[in-house]
């Protein structure tokens, strides 16, 4: 590259000339060499692109708890181009990494920090202990938050809104993250950093699937018997955690058993601030054990509280999910994505912007052991600085 042309061109005039590309091709061209690296990451270019908003929309997986690689990837599908993209993670200076949710193009992942000694080489910081990290692996940058205790990582479910804001939620509490919190927060005990606002959750159970929606929390609860689930919808603002209000109920006389016919219910977040999805197997019957006849999405219009059904798995596809006792469910905007033990492969749903919804396999997964895949929807972006 020594030799080439590009070199010898004014900074301005490459950005003018790559800012034309697509994404997934300015982000290749950071790979040719040094000076096209150095050139693409540079504020200005990223100011550039940040005024057309131009990001990637894909599906990461979360590495396994057993398979966590020594040589750390984000593995992401694009649906776009039904292509397989791996972002490397060895720019991170940890351990252990664990990609868990993304935010405005940023990627949050637990990470071990390194241990830390003092002058009598004590240690002070163990090395096992972990911490939320937010980075951006297209332009390799990434930025630690304040301390939690290492229970958070096990427990808590994190997450991840505008403006850098951090939830993090559990059965009895809830954390709170942005940089606009002052250091008079209100819990600096329990190895918990005063950057972090602790609120009391007082939901009736563990939270489920929680989804952060513009400035408001949804999250399921188990309302039932030891003997028998019943699910329920409860939502809160950040503002009412401020103001130290609970979280209320989302129902309506009129859905009648609508919770009573799925069967492992989840969230999605919906790609309107005002809708979300509600996705579950469909039970043949009321019965305690009824089986399941295919999965079933619905959408929760939450202005309306109205239902709708927006899709519903091809015979064909639930065949490969009847055999197994659980699936999982992640995604986000307009797609929803599904795993089973033993099938080896995802189905993606997906809604076009006439409002058709298609259905398709998503093959090819490697490193996910059994095939029981955990994910989240990954907005690639150039602009997005931690």
């Amino acid at each position: 590259m020594e030799s080439s042309p590009l070199n010898h061109l004014p900074e301005e005039t490459i950005h003018q000339i790559f800012f034309q590309l697509p994404l997934r091709q300015i982000a290749a061209c950071k790979c040719v060499c040094k000076a096209l690296n150095f050139a693409l990451s540079s504020p200005s270019f990223r100011h550039l692109l940040s005024a057309q908003h131009t990001s990637l929309s894909l599906l990461a997986l979360k590495p396994s708890d057993r398979h966590i690689s020594p040589f750390p990837n984000l593995n992401a599908f694009d649906p776009a181009l039904s292509q397989w993209l791996r972002f490397s993670l060895s720019f991170l200076p940890f351990s252990s990494l664990h990609p868990i949710t993304s935010a405005d193009g940023l990627l949050y992942l637990w990470a071990a920090l390194p241990p830390l000694r003092n002058s009598n080489t004590a240690h002070v910081r163990n090395s096992s202990q972990k911490s939320l990290v937010v980075c951006n692996p297209l332009i390799r940058q990434f930025k630690i938050l304040p301390q939690l205790g290492s229970a958070w990582s096990r427990h808590g479910s994190v997450l991840a809104g505008s403006g850098n804001t951090v939830l993090l939620l559990t059965e009895l509490a809830i954390l709170y993250y942005s940089e606009s919190n002052g250091v008079n927060g209100d819990i600096n005990s329990g190895g918990v950093s005063s950057n972090w606002l602790k609120f009391t959750s007082n939901l009736p159970s563990k939270p489920r699937s929680p989804v952060m929606v513009s400035d408001s929390i949804l999250a399921l609860c188990d309302v039932g018997s030891p003997w028998r689930s019943q699910w329920a919808i409860y939502k809160t603002k950040i503002t009412d955690m401020e103001k130290k209000k609970q979280w209320v109920r989302v129902e309506k006389r009129q859905w009648g058993d609508i919770f009573g016919i799925l069967k492992r219910p989840r969230l999605v977040k919906a790609m309107n601030d005002k809708k979300v999805y509600m996705v579950g197997g469909l039970k043949s019957s009321f019965a305690l054990h009824s089986s399941c006849t295919t999965i079933l999405i619905l959408r929760l219009d939450l202005e309306s509280l109205e239902w709708e059904e927006v899709g519903r798995m091809p015979v064909e596809m639930y065949r490969c999910f009847m055999e197994s006792s659980k699936f999982k469910v992640f995604g986000g905007g307009n797609k929803v994505c599904f795993s089973a033990k033993r099938v080896g492969k995802l189905v993606l749903w997906e809604e076009t912007e006439e409002g058709k919804a298609e259905w398709r396999w998503i093959e090819c997964l490697s490193g996910n052991g059994d095939g029981l895949c955990r994910g989240f929807v990954y907005e690639a972006r150039l602009d997005a600085v931690p």
